[in-house]
């Protein structure tokens, strides 16, 4: 038993033709990498384990967070990255293709590989990093330094096992724009020379360092050269005595932290 439609009512009904509202295309998300939902790509590229590396880990924008993940190797980035974390994993080696993922124009800024078990890295594994500033690979088990990129401002290889021979010479002579150095806890016996003029900061607690020259940080030659940049330098917990290099710190617009007796 149904109430029957008024004839007015009846008549715009049947004259009106039946169409289909289109339905709204639902957003297809967008994710590091740039590729879409119905591309192969949502997700970033596959890992070892047969997942991608933004279900593996985190992706917020060009940065990839994979932090305690219990990782043993790095996973492939999305071409996109910008910023890499990847702390507290079981991350023992850097290969040379770790970064291979990435495009030759990459656009990656800064690596944090802050952890326990890193022993060994390639000669090449930062090479193909032409925009990468910042490199953390702090507290680590680290006997020996790889080439470096040129554009670095920031390296904090504290807290590991370079000791002697783990720093190479000049090593960081191309690294014309490198503010802040810390190698901290290394068991070094010496100050990596030469120095770039763009540094800031040099921390260098908890080595051996023994002695210094009076041309580590300024020119003996030049008494008018001033170097202001360098403002910040540690040198605490080593059995260095600064008092007996009075004409090291005539350049520098403060004395180095560290044993004046």
């Amino acid at each position: 038993i149904g109430t029957a439609l008024p004839s007015i009512m009846q008549e715009s009904y049947s004259s009106a033709p039946l169409t289909e509202e289109p339905e709204e295309e639902a957003s297809t998300p967008k994710l590091i990498d740039g590729s879409s939902a119905q591309g192969s790509g949502i997700l970033g590229p596959q890992t070892q384990d047969g997942l991608p590396t933004c279900l593996l880990c985190t992706c917020l924008g060009t940065t990839v967070y994979c932090d305690d993940h219990e990782l043993d190797a790095v996973p492939p980035l999305p071409k996109k990255t910008t910023y890499f974390y990847s702390c507290y994993n079981r991350i023992r080696k850097i290969n040379k293709n770790d970064f291979g993922n990435l495009n030759m124009d990459n656009n990656l800024k800064r690596i944090d590989l802050t952890a326990k078990f890193i022993s060994e890295i390639h000669e090449d594994a930062f090479q193909r990093l032409p925009q990468l500033e910042q490199l953390v690979l702090c507290d680590n088990r680290i006997r020996q330094l790889p080439e470096l990129p040129s554009a670095l401002t920031l390296i904090d290889v504290s807290k590991n096992r370079l000791g002697r021979k783990g720093i190479r010479n000049e090593a960081f002579k191309v690294s014309l724009e490198l503010q802040h150095l810390y190698i901290t806890d290394n068991n070094l016996d010496h100050i990596p020379l030469p120095l770039p003029e763009s540094l800031q900061a040099l921390h260098l607690q908890n080595n051996n360092i023994q002695e210094m020259h009076e041309d580590t940080f300024c020119k003996m030659k030049d008494f008018t050269y001033v170097r202001r940049a360098l403002e910040d330098i540690r040198l605490d917990g080593n059995p260095i005595n600064l008092s007996k290099t009075p004409y090291a710190y005539t350049c520098l617009p403060r004395l180095p932290v560290g044993n004046l007796i």
